[in-house]
Formats: structure tokens, sequence, C-alpha cells
């Protein structure tokens, strides 16, 4: 069993739900052989100097996090993402304690596999996803009006690139784009992604 980090000892011992299900979680992480750190105010778990899974609790249910969930062979589809817009997420719901040792074995499976990964440095190839991001015609035109707005955006980087996108192309109306558009102007000229300070 890896060594437990005092910061996520105290973490659970203030945790107000999930708390057995997320230490049977941990438990299974660490006899995995997984580094304990605490990061974003979360148990998470690394492995060869990169984040492999971090735990989470929410409402309704407690989860396992895989960062590179996307990479992991789940044939049975264990492993949801976390929302419409996760890349590479994946992670397991848990509503109790009988379900975490239910899935006990395959969750050592997916850590296994994800030890791996990392061991062999594979990242998740985010490329054809950013193609994919559609641009909204409103900043099309925008950028077209503007060359300074143009190179900007085309300077920022893909991540952010792809939150404006996300943000902009949100909009139902078109007249809420242009407005978007108008408000991150400045944000897009400084280099800073659309929920940056």
């Amino acid at each position: 069993m890896s060594a437990t980090d005092p910061r996520v000892e105290a973490h659970l011992a203030k945790a107000r739900s999930w708390k057995q299900e997320l230490l049977a979680l941990r438990r299974i992480a660490l006899e995995a052989g997984l580094t304990e750190e605490l990061k974003w105010y979360q148990p998470c778990y690394t492995h060869a100097g990169g984040n492999v899974l971090i735990l989470g609790s929410f409402k309704d249910f407690c989860t396992m996090s895989f960062f590179k969930g996307v990479l992991l062979k789940d044939p049975k589809g264990l492993l949801v993402s976390p929302g419409p817009n996760t890349r590479s997420a994946r992670m397991a719901r848990i509503t109790s304690l009988d379900e975490v040792h239910a899935l006990e074995p395959a969750l050592k499976r997916f850590i296994a596999e994800a030890k791996a990964l990392e061991e062999q440095g594979i990242q998740v190839d985010f490329a054809s996803d950013r193609a994919n991001t559609p641009v909204p015609v409103e900043l099309r035109e925008a950028m077209a009006d503007d060359p300074e707005l143009h190179a900007a955006f085309k300077a920022l980087t893909p991540g952010r690139q792809r939150g404006y996108l996300l943000h902009i192309g949100g909009a139902k109306q078109s007249a809420t784009r242009t407005a978007r558009i108008a408000k991150c102007r400045d944000r897009i000229l400084a280099g800073k992604g659309w929920n940056e300070r």
C-alpha cells in the first residue's frame, strides 16, 4: 500500500456524505500503488508523474474519475463522461458501499491500465476534437472585420480557443453570441481564456 497524505486524511475526516464509499475507493487506489495527494481540494492519485484518478463527492453520488478515461478499455460501459464537453475524463458513479465492492475488480483493472498509460507516456489526442468544434458565424464575421481579434484568437492555446468556441457557441440567439464576442474581446486580446481573470 502506498503512503497516505495527511491532507487527504483530514479532508476525508470532514466528509459529510459518501464517507464510507470514499474511504473504500481510497483503499483501492492506495492498494494499487498510486501516490496520494490533495489537488483541487480533492483526493488525487498519481503515477509516474501523471494524474491517474481523482475522487469526488456530489449530492447524489460519489465518483472515481480517471483523467485519461477515454483511453481505457470499458466494454461494459461502467465509466461515463462527466459532461457533454468532456473530452478525456471518464468516471465511475458510486451510490453505495455495496456498489464499490461489486465494481472493485473492474476499478482495479482500470487503475492498472491507467498506470500503464502513464508509464508509456500516452496522451489523449485532442486535435480531432478541436477540428470538430464549430466556429460560430458571428465569431467568424467578427474576426474577418477585426484583424487584431483574429490574430489574438489564433495565438490562443487550443484549449482557450475551444473554451471561447463553446462559450460563444453555447448561446441560442445570434444577438447573445455577438454580445459574448464583444464582452470577451479584451480577454482574447490579452491572451486569456474566457473564464480567466
